[in-house]
């Protein structure tokens, strides 16, 4: 049960264009929300691979049972940070479609 299909808001896999960034993000030198995003998943996917390689690692013998506590840890810690970012996404969404026009 190996998560591959996952790509980090890659549009391509979803259907989606990707908007140009904003040129106010280019001209400050920092990166856009869209790629913001895009790391924080990538990362929370990456997490979440490596633990569960390390588990059936462990349930194979091949990895240390500290290790694959460790990795486990880690991809619970990423899965949190994900899905508070998407609570406070869907609560900006549902705040927005809320105020009078």
């Amino acid at each position: 049960m190996v998560i591959n299909g996952l790509s980090p808001l890659a549009p391509s896999s979803a259907g989606l264009s990707s908007a140009p960034a904003p040129t106010g993000a280019s001209q400050t030198g920092g990166i856009s929300f869209e790629e913001a995003l895009g790391n924080v998943f990538g990362t929370a996917v990456g997490a979440l691979q490596a633990g569960e390689t390390a588990a059936i690692q462990g349930i194979q013998g091949a990895a240390s049972p500290m290790k694959v506590v460790e990795s486990v840890m880690e991809a619970q810690r990423s899965l949190q940070s994900v899905l508070a970012i998407r609570d406070k996404i869907v609560s900006a969404w549902q705040e927005i479609s809320h105020m009078a026009i």
